[in-house]
């Protein structure tokens, strides 16, 4: 039997090795008991309203950061502000020899929000783990069939082939089986989309034929208690006394203040109406950090904001067109004046702090007068007309996409290329997006998890079409070698076969990468515990007020 080992850019550093090849936790994990929080209440200035509750339903920091990591756990977490895996309802693993079956060993004592909706009679065990994940997998779930969902993740990173069977035990013991081993299993089983839900609560609500409020009013296990949401207003949660990790909840209260416009985000935060606030403008980071009542811890951010075309629509189907387009951008100017020094160039389809990072590829010089050629030899001398969406919210990858669509357009104009500019409100930006509806697209990705797989995979293979593939791309010779690579656990294959992708992602131009940038996290001086998440949502876990 083989035991839980490190994911590559995952360190199990925690862990130690006991009898039978099984991993066990150092540190103090072990199920808390209902104690009184600090009467405080911790308010965040976010920037958009979530589109629900479910995570296995969405893909944006705005959903992880309102219902993930604040509501839910998973089996296994990130650890606070790092990338390293710990246990979390599953206490310890084993992994078989072949790599293909995981045996979780649950967590006891762990209990399920109490709400006026819900008031559960047991605690966590394995029939919650086995709903959670029979619903992604199985079209004919009865929780599925009451209430029709999609999982863009869960499909994005081939788990709906490859995880062939979920079996419980006993009532603490869960096994899963895949299809072919795949080295970013554990990592991904720490995502949002991963999120275990209460099969308890389920049933209540598929009895009362209101299985969509599983969307509306949440049920978890997490530091935080759903309270109430006004939309485009507050989400309000109340601290879990009775959380299962000690010292995590320090505040009695968590309110979420939505503030789309990020001058009054800044504005709340200076006059102490909310202690910390999501995304400030480029332009306003060094006031903030030198306001005295202000802290601005930042780091580099583990992301890409991209302009996706959308292959299916005619003439971006044609590579030449592509290529045309990505050299009539002048990404140097898009830089200074969106990211203004928050930002450096792309020009892979991940950030070069990602192993397996290829630093040989480089960008097709800015030539206008080559790119209309280009045009022209395609069949488009006179240029034609496409729709170019431009995100209505801020992003650390893209701080301002308004005025980066505006650049683009005027851009292509010198090649002939008409492009109208369009957004939509955010939920409905991103749904339009996965149902293909665009020709050209402003987006961009934070990583969740640290493997490469969760750039090329979730953002370019064939399984994530439907998905976060917003280019709509399916390249055979590009997506076999991702395929393969999930397959192995020997890292220098891997990046051998991740090297030979990006080179074809770079001959074909699925999309144009923009840019990686910094990100900066504006603070009140009173708050503490507070860390950057990597992966991009804003976490509460371990924040209090001095």
């Amino acid at each position: 039997m083989q035991v839980c080992r490190p994911l590559f850019a995952v360190r199990l550093t925690s862990f130690i090795i006991g009898a039978a090849g099984t991993v066990y936790a150092l540190f103090g994990c072990g199920v808390g008991h209902a104690g009184e929080l600090p009467a405080k209440a911790l308010v965040y200035c976010s920037d958009a309203s979530p589109a629900g509750f479910d995570p296995a339903q969405y893909t944006t920091s705005v959903e992880f950061s309102a219902a993930a990591y604040t509501i839910y756990n998973r089996l296994v977490e990130f650890e606070h502000g790092g990338t390293k895996i710990e246990p979390g309802l599953a206490e310890k693993w084993d992994v078989s020899d072949d790599g293909r079956v995981y045996t979780f060993h649950l967590r006891h004592g762990v209990k399920f929000h109490t709400t006026p909706y819900f008031k559960p009679t047991r605690d966590f065990d394995a029939d919650d783990v086995v709903l959670t994940f029979e619903r992604m997998r199985d079209p004919n779930n009865a929780l599925r069939v009451a209430y029709p969902a999609v999982f863009p993740y869960f499909n994005d990173l081939g788990l709906a082939k490859n995880l062939t069977k979920i079996e419980k035990l006993d009532p603490y013991t869960v096994r899963m089986t895949l299809a072919t081993a795949s080295a970013p299993f554990l990592s991904e089983l720490a995502m949002p989309f991963a999120s275990i839900l209460s099969a308890q609560y389920a049933e209540q609500l598929m009895r009362g034929g209101r299985a969509a409020d599983l969307n509306r009013y949440p049920v978890g296990t997490g530091p935080f208690i759903f309270h109430s949401y006004e939309k485009d207003a507050t989400i309000r949660f109340d601290g879990n006394a009775d959380y299962w990790k000690r010292g995590v909840v320090r505040v009695g209260k968590l309110v979420f203040e939505i503030t789309p416009d990020p001058a009054v985000r800044e504005q709340k935060l200076k006059d102490n109406e909310c202690q910390v606030m999501s995304y400030p403008r480029p332009a306003d980071i060094a006031s903030l950090t030198n306001d005295p009542r202000l802290q601005m811890p930042h780091q580099v951010g583990f992301n890409l904001g991209f302009l996706a075309y959308n292959t299916t629509h005619k003439p971006l189907d044609n590579v030449d067109v592509r290529r045309a387009l990505d050299m009539a951008v002048d990404k140097a100017a898009i830089v200074k004046s969106v990211y203004q020094g928050a930002g450096q160039a792309a020009t892979n389809p991940m950030p070069p702090t990602q192993w397996s990072y290829d630093p040989s590829l480089k960008d097709a010089p800015y030539d206008p007068a080559r790119a209309k050629a280009l045009l022209a030899k395609a069949g488009y001398p006179d240029g034609f007309e496409l729709t170019l969406w431009a995100m209505p919210v801020q992003r650390p990858y893209n701080p301002d996409a308004r005025l980066m669509a505006e650049m683009i357009q005027a851009d292509w104009a010198k090649i002939g290329v008409r492009a109208k500019i369009a957004t939509y409100e955010w939920g409905e930006y991103v749904k339009r997006a996965h149902a293909g509806e665009h020709d050209a697209l402003l987006i961009g990705f934070t990583g969740d998890n640290g493997d490469p797989d969760n750039w090329l995979g979730v953002l370019l293979s064939c399984a994530a079409v439907s998905g976060s593939n917003f280019s709509k791309w399916c390249y055979k010779p590009f997506d076999d070698l991702v395929v393969k690579a999930r397959q192995t656990n020997d890292i220098a294959e891997r990046t051998r076969l991740y090297t030979q992708a990006q080179q074809i992602f770079k001959q074909q131009v699925p999309f144009t990468p923009i840019a990686h940038s910094t990100v900066y996290q504006p603070l009140r001086k009173n708050v503490v515990g507070f860390r950057i998440d990597p992966f991009g949502p804003t976490q509460f876990w371990n924040v209090g007020l001095q």
